[in-house]
């Protein structure tokens, strides 16, 4: 066996109506802690689901101050204004609550409001020095598993993004609380929720880092996901399945953090940054592509992947493989949202252009089982047009 070394958030609480006690479990966790910032976006902000763990704060004797100008994809700027917020404030605990951007935006408080580092400093891998402010996760879609992660992306240029990846990133404490996604529509939910399968699926191939935790984690993430989704689309209000998928987007989560991923974010990547696509759906317009891509290197993981999204996948590996890459289109397909480049208005005289940028991710390239040339990044965005 190969050695390895596994990283995770420390304390995960997972329950229904944890976020209305917020408060409780800042006090049992932090009983020092006497002023919590909330990180949050507009969107969220107007659902009105801030207001319980706000006022459970308060209850616990905390004051509290909710920074809800989070966007989607944050730019550096929204990043440095969100930490000068905290300096103002001074916070004793930071929490994210949201999707993704939102807690990475938290982290990024967490390291940089009590520090002197220019945000310049610490993009690439273990550049954050000293400690940072206790930090706490709480997710609101299932998708990016961002709040048992140890990174958080920033965008720096107009299609540009970098990111940070050091230990201090991964949280004090993570609550996983159906109740917040309730509101999420049917769209949202099934490409957050593939999102999460493709953290599962690049973990259990990712090249370098591959190891019997993040195997077991993935494979468990897949389970809960691929027997929730549909389920959690068809009734938006099924909290059994949406906690079940808040769980397995955590597992994923934990299992990619450890073993990166790989060629389908690399290339969703650029989809995301140059056309404004959600990145989940993203990560959903290229994966099946991928994965046939990837099969003359992964077939045999990708069919005992295959076992558990399709038990009744038989015949060769090469053919329970396929029907990984089938099961995952055939999501796509149940839950309307859109399988091909063009449905998100990319043309072919755009192909290029994402195959120079999707090169450019050499970090998340360098995990995928398989050696992409430019030539076969261009092809697999033609496949996916």
């Amino acid at each position: 066996m190969t050695d390895f070394a596994f990283s995770t958030v420390s304390h995960i609480v997972s329950e229904l109506g944890a976020a209305r006690r917020l408060g409780e479990h800042i006090a049992q966790r932090f009983p020092n802690a006497r002023r919590a910032m909330l990180v949050t976006d507009p969107g969220f902000l107007k659902t009105g689901l801030v207001d319980a763990p706000a006022a459970s704060l308060q209850a616990a004797g905390l004051a509290v101050e909710i920074y809800s100008q989070v966007v989607a994809d944050p730019p550096e700027a929204v990043v440095l204004a969100a930490v000068d917020a905290a300096r103002a404030f001074r916070p004793d605990v930071v929490i994210g609550l949201g999707g993704g951007s939102s807690m990475d935006v938290a982290k990024l408080i967490a390291v940089l409001a009590d520090s002197d580092q220019p945000i310049g400093a610490i993009y690439g891998i273990g550049n954050v020095k000293g400690a940072r402010l206790p930090l706490v996760q709480i997710p609101t879609t299932a998708g990016t598993g961002s709040e048992v992660t140890n990174i958080a992306i920033v965008t720096t240029g107009a299609t540009t993004k970098m990111g940070v990846v050091a230990p201090q990133l991964y949280a004090d404490l993570a609550l996983l609380d159906a109740e917040l996604t309730l509101g999420l529509p049917p769209p949202v939910t099934a490409a957050t929720g593939i999102d999460a399968m493709v953290h599962a699926i690049e973990a259990y191939t990712s090249k370098h880092k591959k190891n019997p935790l993040s195997d077991v984690l993935a494979r468990k993430a897949l389970e809960l996901l691929s027997a929730n989704l549909i389920a959690a689309c068809e009734n938006g209000r099924n909290l059994a399945a949406r906690q079940a998928m808040l769980l397995g987007a955590l597992l994923a989560g934990q299992a990619f953090s450890n073993a990166p991923v790989a060629a389908v974010h690399a290339l969703a990547y650029p989809i995301g940054g140059i056309f404004h696509v959600p990145h989940g759906l993203s990560n959903s317009l290229v994966l099946p592509h991928v994965l046939r891509f990837n099969a003359p290197e992964a077939a045999g993981m990708y069919a005992e992947l295959a076992e558990i999204v399709v038990p009744a996948a038989s015949g060769s590996v090469e053919a329970r493989a396929e029907a990984l890459a089938v099961a995952m289109q055939q999501i796509a397909i149940v839950t309307g949202i859109e399988r091909t480049l063009q449905q998100v208005g990319i043309k072919e005289t755009d192909l290029d252009r994402l195959a120079d940028d999707a090169m450019l991710q050499t970090r998340l390239l360098g995990n995928n089982p398989r050696l992409v040339t430019r030539a076969d990044a261009r092809a697999i965005y033609a496949a996916a047009l």
